[in-house]
């Protein structure tokens, strides 16, 4: 069992328009709200891979009936910790040639209580999970140290974590070492205070997150691919799309996807090369962090995997 935090929640309104002209009335010519969050995304692309999943996450009861479909829908067993707060909205606008801009709401602020029974059944669902995931921003209430916490308090049991984090949640994760940290270029930068502008600049803070403690880290280029290094050599993998229709979500599909592969025992450079056709994927479908198998499927064999030199 893979299981996911997920604990921001979210509902996602993805609006479709010909071209965004701020300041000016628009009509869109499709709506459509989808239950969203990086956990989310993360947990229903493993399913669809066909890997046994638990997500826990926040929900409400106006989106109860909503998320709990959906993910039943998709294979993913969902242990929601119910709020009396309305869950954070996002959106995203995505017009004609592709161009998408996200406003990401705030989200709620959780009580003492939520966040106890939130911490609570992430550690019933942890202690029977041979693979964990912390994947996106935390709530208001929890604390930015609490994905270092979950994962010093699983050290003793050795299951392995990857997260998937940014700010001071990213640095404090970074910090207690997980198995598998995967920032994107952005976010890496700011972790080791360096540009990231070539394959090579990925690959070098890869090795430097290594001798920080984190045995696999992966630094994320959009549609450059990702750069990881196993111990012994940095690797590049990357794959064209033909026709990117979102490619919102993709990091979550590509984290997705090494979640499967290393937890079917692949080496690193077959990690990657699933986690980057999973990621090209979901770039190919409207909808926000959702892949099919098929179209995994179809494009692993054209994913370009190279090993660094140095």
């Amino acid at each position: 069992m893979i299981t996911v935090a997920g604990f921001n929640t979210a509902i996602d309104h993805l609006f479709t328009v010909d071209t965004l002209e701020p300041g000016q009335v628009q009509r869109a010519s499709r709506s459509e709200p989808y239950p969203g969050g990086k956990g989310l995304h993360v947990a229903q692309a493993i399913a669809a891979l066909g890997e046994r999943v638990q997500l826990v996450g926040l929900t409400d009861a106006a989106h109860r009936n909503l998320i709990a479909r959906r993910l039943a829908e998709r294979g993913v067993l969902f242990h929601g910790v119910e709020i009396e707060a309305p869950l954070r909205r996002c959106m995203a606008v995505r017009e004609r040639d592709g161009r998408v801009t996200e406003i990401l709401g705030p989200g709620p602020e959780l009580t003492e209580a939520s966040c106890q029974e939130l911490l609570d059944t992430w550690a019933r669902c942890a202690g029977e999970s041979e693979l964990l995931v912390l994947s996106g921003s935390l709530p208001g209430g929890l604390d930015p140290s609490t994905y270092a916490r979950l994962i010093e308090q699983a050290r003793p049991s050795a299951v392995p974590y990857l997260v998937d984090a940014s700010g001071d949640a990213l640095r404090e994760a970074a910090a207690a070492r997980p198995w598998l940290l995967k920032p994107n270029r952005d976010e890496a930068a700011d972790l080791i205070g360096e540009p990231i502008d070539t394959v090579a600049d990925a690959a070098r803070v890869a090795r430097e997150l290594h001798t920080r403690g984190v045995a696999l880290p992966l630094v994320t280029l959009g549609a450059q691919g990702a750069v990881g290094w196993d111990g012994q050599h940095a690797w590049h993998a990357a794959v064209t799309v033909a026709h990117s229709i979102n490619a919102v979500g993709s990091g979550d599909c590509l984290l997705a996807g090494l979640a499967v592969a290393l937890h079917r025992r692949a080496p690193l450079p077959e990690a990657l090369r699933l986690g980057v056709a999973c990621g090209a994927a979901n770039a190919m479908n409207e909808e926000t962090g959702f892949l099919r198998r098929d179209q995994v499927d179809a494009l692993l064999g054209e994913v370009r995997l190279t090993r660094l030199a140095g």
